[in-house]
């Protein structure tokens, strides 16, 4: 009996071997282009610093200076009356955690989400009064050398409200001619290391820019815009050893996906802990 081989088929065992169905998708065929220099007019490389190399703690409580927003709105017009337009600053403190950008806010009745900062007074210069409001918010009760210096950088956005309504812009409107505040929101370059001490009434959290990314539904229009202002810098991120260990874009931890981080917060009584504790969505206020 004659047996008929195939010439076609390899005489070899039949074993799977991917490099010879996909070859391309094991060894690339060539070198990626690599494009021209594009980095004209690039700001200054900010270095951010891992979330764990920042202490957290709690001191005694801040009350809400308003009951309402209708009484935040009176308290408004008075402000206008007797001062004039308000002037508010609020800072961007950002971190790292896995590689990626995350930047501290305020968390208030486990509702309200705001940045640091506040209104100025009247006679307050606008730089040192800033800082004085930062102290007010997030120094420590006994504070060291250092603890209550801060590096402001640039200023990121200005929030316009024309009337005494609730209603932010981030731009004058053509007919207001008497805005009632402005609101600016300033880059704050954290050091290496710090402490940052919260009021036992609110919740430090270190937000990812993913998850405030449109997303004004939860953050409002003013925090969801925020990656908006850090898309012009350049970012390092620096691991616990001070090491530069990625660049912007970078590539995080890709078995750790960057999570909103309660980082300071104090106890929470049963009207703060209500339909909120149970992952209901959070209310918005732009009044703050």
């Amino acid at each position: 009996m004659t047996t008929l081989v195939d010439p076609t088929v390899s005489s070899q065992p039949n074993t799977y071997n991917p490099k010879n169905i996909f070859p391309s998708l094991i060894t690339p065929t060539r070198s990626p282009v690599v494009p021209l220099p594009f980095s004209a007019r690039q700001p200054d490389t900010i270095r951010l610093y891992p979330l764990s190399n920042y202490t957290f703690g709690t001191k005694e409580t801040q009350p809400e200076e308003d009951p309402s927003v209708l009484a935040r709105l009176q308290r408004l017009e008075k402000h206008y009356e007797q001062h004039g337009m308000r002037r508010t600053c609020e800072a961007i403190l950002v971190c790292h955690e896995h590689n990626h950008p995350h930047v501290l806010m305020l968390q208030i009745a486990n509702a309200f989400f705001k940045l640091p900062g506040d209104y100025l007074l009247p006679d307050d210069d606008e730089i040192e009064g800033f800082t004085a409001r930062l102290n007010d918010r997030l120094a420590p009760t006994n504070p060291k050398e250092g603890d209550l210096d801060w590096h402001v950088g640039d200023c990121l956005a200005q929030w316009w409200r024309p009337n005494n309504e609730t209603f932010l812009y981030p731009f004058l409107p053509a007919h207001v001619s008497r805005p009632k505040e402005l609101k600016k929101l300033y880059l704050i370059h954290l050091p290496p290391s710090k402490l940052l001490s919260v009021p036992k009434n609110m919740k430090l959290l270190a937000v990812p820019l993913f998850e405030l990314y449109d997303n004004s539904p939860r953050y409002g229009p003013q925090l969801s815009a925020i990656p908006h202002y850090l898309s012009r810098y350049r970012f390092e991120f620096v691991n616990e050893n001070g090491e530069v260990e990625a660049r912007m874009p970078g590539v995080g931890d890709s078995t750790s996906r960057p999570q909103v981080k309660v980082l300071a917060e104090g106890p929470q009584d049963d009207a703060m802990n209500g339909a909120h504790a149970n992952g209901d969505d959070v209310k918005i206020e732009d009044a703050t």
